[in-house]
């Protein structure tokens, strides 16, 4: 049986000065107009936990910033 260890994430909106992602009222998500740089900080972030061996299960974005939740195999 596969076992993981869990982390969770803050990342200040400040680190994603024009990360803008826009959901409509009939909950239609999407990233709009968003400047290449930013989007590279947001895969330098996964770039980075990637190689120490996370995986992605769930990014949630807001107005303070982003939370993201990581798996890891043990």
């Amino acid at each position: 049986m596969n076992r993981f260890k869990y982390e969770i994430t803050r990342h200040p909106a400040s680190e994603f000065k024009q990360l803008a992602y826009f959901c409509t009222d009939q909950g239609e998500c999407s990233l709009e107009q968003i400047p290449s740089d930013q989007t590279n900080v947001l895969k330098g972030l996964l770039n980075e936990r990637g190689e120490q061996g996370w995986e992605l299960v769930q990014l949630f974005f807001g107005n303070d910033g982003i939370v993201a939740f990581w798996k890891k195999a043990i």
